[in-house]
């Protein structure tokens, strides 16, 4: 980066301050750990001399695992794709207006979620349902290994409370789907053929000013191979969303690329692959009490509104070790 001329080729340029953010964001807690052991060395000598420092000593240690604990988990992501950007699609499923209405909370968890991290979100696409909700969106979470933390999202996540559209106060059940894939630059090779890509044109729907409404703006593409379906309505330029739904299929094949090895690094110790997208991974409850538990890791979160309020960085790591312990 201090060369004269790496400037002169803007993409390239972006492309390795991007790659040097997640660096920055390990080496920087690494170095604070490793100069912190040199600290509590130096204290607990002082701590022998004199008696005065030894109160000090605990404090420190449990400063330090902690920062340790979390430079643990940033180890396990070592995916190829880990330090890129995620794109996160949520559609709503099973459930009715309820799903809707929970497919859009779990939008403004992940949201605040990124928020909370200090990462850029981008809206690519949302098609709001009439009643209540949304019946799907997508948006890009842009950081430090953004889809090497959120790639364990990907399931169906289920909900249980007594639902609001329902006169009778009745408990309802809602399902939701969210899949993770990364984003990948133009550099990396994904294999797309134009033959085996359909293109839709429609009207764009919902919110989007008379132009969005009025014009066929909104692309869809189908990956015939796969039967990945992206696609995008948010700008009123057909030609920006078609841009946009082809970068959200690259990230689609890249994912289903990483599952391939993934799937054949478990064979190899005989074990069975990761759940894939379409199983229920997390159940939400706020009736009869509220709690969240992980389905895979089993791990537990007793307020449900501290969860939908982006603290999920805790089932965020409980995957990640859980995915490790079922390599080992």
């Amino acid at each position: 980066m201090a060369e004269a001329n790496f400037w002169s080729n803007q993409e390239k340029a972006q492309e390795v301050v991007a790659e040097l953010k997640p660096l920055k964001a390990l080496l920087k807690p690494l170095g604070t750990v490793i100069r912190g052991g040199d600290d509590l060395e130096a204290m607990i000598d002082m701590a022998e001399e004199d008696a005065s420092f030894e109160s000090e000593v605990p404090g420190e240690v449990e400063r330090l695992e902690t920062l340790l604990d979390e430079l643990e988990v940033r180890s396990l992501l070592d995916g190829p794709f880990d330090a890129n950007a995620a794109i996160l699609t949520i559609n709503a499923r099973d459930g009715g207006t309820d799903a809707n209405d929970w497919a859009e909370m779990l939008l403004r968890m992940y949201t605040a979620w990124a928020g909370k991290n200090d990462y850029h979100v981008e809206l690519l696409d949302r098609q709001d349902n009439e009643e209540a909700g949304i019946n799907s969106a997508s948006i890009a979470v842009r950081g430090p290994m953004a889809y090497g933390y959120l790639k364990g999202e990907t399931g169906m996540h289920r909900l249980v409370r007594i639902s609001p559209f329902n006169s009778e106060g009745k408990r309802q059940t809602s399902f939701a789907a969210v899949d993770v894939a990364p984003e990948v630059s133009d550099a990396i090779d994904i294999e797309l053929n134009d033959d085996d890509i359909r293109e839709d044109v429609f009207r764009a729907s919902g919110a989007g000013g008379q132009h969005v409404n009025k014009t066929s703006s909104a692309i869809r593409l189908t990956h015939l191979p796969t039967g990945i379906v992206v696609q995008c309505q948010n700008e009123r330029s057909q030609h920006k969303n078609r841009a946009t739904a082809l970068k959200m299929l690259r990230a689609r094949m890249a994912r289903v690329e990483e599952e391939r090895r993934e799937a054949e690094q478990a064979a190899k110790y005989h074990e069975r692959p990761k759940v894939g997208f379409g199983s229920q991974i997390r159940n939400y409850f706020l009736h009869p009490d509220q709690r969240v538990k992980d389905a895979r890791t089993g791990c537990l979160v007793g307020s449900f509104h501290s969860v939908l309020d982006g603290n999920i960085q805790e089932f965020l790591d409980a995957y990640l070790r859980w995915r490790v312990g079922k390599k080992e």
